[in-house]
């Protein structure tokens, strides 16, 4: 009974000890909870603010690209212009040669001309996002004058990538050399 006793002292001394062991460890356990929270919360408000500077960073990238971009394109504008102004020209110029022999095609060509011309005005005073508003306007009141158009411009663009300069040399030399072919001579060649 001895043995009992001595461990039932310490049975009751740990068990007094233990309650004020308990009542220490749930204040550090709060203020370690308490300070993770602080952590993560500030964390969340610095992922935040790095968001939003991204964003704004991205935002201003994005704005600076699609002004330069705008900028490109209202020069290209500009440049298309400067050359229908210079087509026009050249019409004017194939009108004046045109008058002694062909009047009456000459006054056509001439309208064109004019034409030409007026369309280079009008791109010269409008930026590309209204030239495409324009198009698509017209495309939109327009739409089989618009097709008649693109199906000529690609068969013109077929007949002139099927073309084949060198073609029409080859034939004149088929040409030249069924002429000998007839005539028994033998050239060297």
């Amino acid at each position: 009974m001895n043995s009992q006793q001595p461990s039932g002292t310490n049975i009751s001394s740990s068990q007094s000890a233990s309650p004020s062991a308990r009542s220490g460890q749930p204040g550090s356990e709060q203020g370690i909870r308490a300070k993770a929270g602080e952590a993560v919360s500030k964390l969340a408000d610095v992922a935040q603010q790095a968001g939003t500077q991204a964003k704004e960073a991205a935002s201003s990238l994005a704005s600076d690209a699609n002004d330069k971009a705008k900028g490109f394109l209202t020069q290209q504008v500009a440049s298309g212009a400067d050359l229908a102004g210079h087509v026009a020209d050249s019409v004017r110029s194939a009108a004046d040669s045109l008058d002694r022999s062909a009047p009456q095609l000459a006054n056509f060509v001439r309208s064109a001309a004019e034409r030409v011309e007026e369309f280079s005005e009008d791109m010269r005073g409008k930026s590309a996002e209204e030239l495409m508003r324009t198009a698509s306007d017209f495309t939109r009141r327009q739409p089989a004058l618009v097709f008649g158009l693109a199906s000529l411009a690609g068969f013109v663009l077929l007949r002139v990538l099927k073309s084949n300069p060198d073609a029409g040399s080859s034939r004149n030399s088929r040409q030249s050399d069924k002429r000998y072919e007839g005539s028994g001579q033998f050239h060297g060649v």
